[in-house]
């Protein structure tokens, strides 16, 4: 698990979950980059994050996407799957 939080680090966030939250074509898109990446950096938009559980929307993601939470901090969720 450390290696992969090392390789997010130099990652950019190359999916945004806006206003609209968790949609089923964000979980879509987070899963063919899943397919072609194997770890993956989300940022959350903070106006959708203002008052929620930033570790459930983390585990929704990925429970949704079947991959693995890797990290959560602030904003950014990195998730990986094999």
């Amino acid at each position: 698990m450390k290696e992969l939080r090392a390789k997010a680090q130099a990652l950019e966030a190359t999916c945004w979950i806006g206003k609209n939250g968790l949609t089923d074509s964000a979980v879509g898109e987070i899963k063919k980059m899943l397919k072609k990446r194997k770890l993956v950096k989300v940022k959350l938009l903070r106006s959708y994050c203002e008052g929620k559980d930033k570790k459930k929307i983390a585990a929704e993601i990925a429970s949704r996407t079947g991959s693995t939470l890797v990290q959560q901090i602030g904003n950014v969720v990195v998730v990986w799957k094999r």
